[in-house]
């Protein structure tokens, strides 16, 4: 009994289109053809089919299978090296359920690792703060965002934070100055509970002063004029030794 394209397609459980893409790589070899010129499929040829559906559906991409010549009917070592790599993505994946299961609980944000993402929600953080800690995460080492992780889980709503996220551009040179005398103290209390972030680029895996680089080009692009100048006259106030 001989069966056309069509007909092996249906018999094997797949489509005209795979068998044919199995001949094109060699997987499949070519049937005889009757005298009209058509293909006539044997049960080898079903069986063959079949083989490589069954190794697909265990996880082996064709070029694998391919791989594999004449060994595929219990080819061990493929085998065994499959059996590693899904272990390692049974790992990742129960991982992955683990923070997913964190992320719902907690309602943290899915862009920032998960010892920073319940602190952006609870702080009050605006959107541009947000988007400069995503920067962090991305050129601080673990020492260095613990040390960030620590600082958000203890800021709380604070009126001269709110003032600064609504400075706009324009603002004055009194607005500016007295702003940063109102934010100093509780940057200076935030810092000095936390000294931590000091150091914070030291294990920063392209090094501290590609950290430090990329941290001034964030707050460039991400605050305004008036903010960065702001950000500027609480350093210097930070600097000024402290009168008796």
């Amino acid at each position: 009994m001989a069966w056309s394209t069509r007909e092996i397609a249906e018999l094997a459980g797949t489509t005209v289109r795979a068998v044919r893409h199995y001949h094109e790589i060699g997987l499949l070899d070519e049937p005889e053809r009757r005298a009209n010129g058509y293909k006539q499929y044997v049960v080898a040829h079903l069986v063959r089919i079949l083989r490589i559906k069954r190794l697909i559906d265990l996880g082996f991409s064709l070029s694998q299978i391919s791989a594999m010549g004449d060994a595929d009917e219990h080819p061990e070592e493929a085998l065994r090296a499959l059996d590693t790599d899904l272990s390692t993505t049974i790992e990742r994946l129960q991982r992955i359920r683990v923070e997913l299961a964190l992320m719902l609980r907690e309602a943290a944000p899915t862009d920032l690792p998960l010892e920073l993402g319940p602190a952006t929600t609870d702080g009050g953080l605006s959107d541009n703060d947000r988007s400069f800690i995503i920067v962090l995460t991305r050129v601080l080492g673990p020492q260095g965002l613990q040390a960030y992780a620590e600082i958000l889980q203890s800021c709380q709503a604070n009126p001269e934070v709110a003032a600064f996220d609504n400075l706009p551009a324009d603002a004055g040179e009194q607005t500016r100055a007295e702003l940063a005398q109102r934010l100093f103290p509780h940057v200076h209390d935030l810092i000095s509970g936390h000294p931590g972030p000091g150091k914070g680029s030291n294990d920063a895996p392209g090094g501290p002063r590609f950290a430090a680089q990329t941290v001034v080009q964030a707050i460039q692009d991400l605050y305004n004029p008036a903010q960065i100048d702001v950000m500027r006259r609480v350093a210097l106030l930070g600097q000024a030794p402290e009168k008796n």
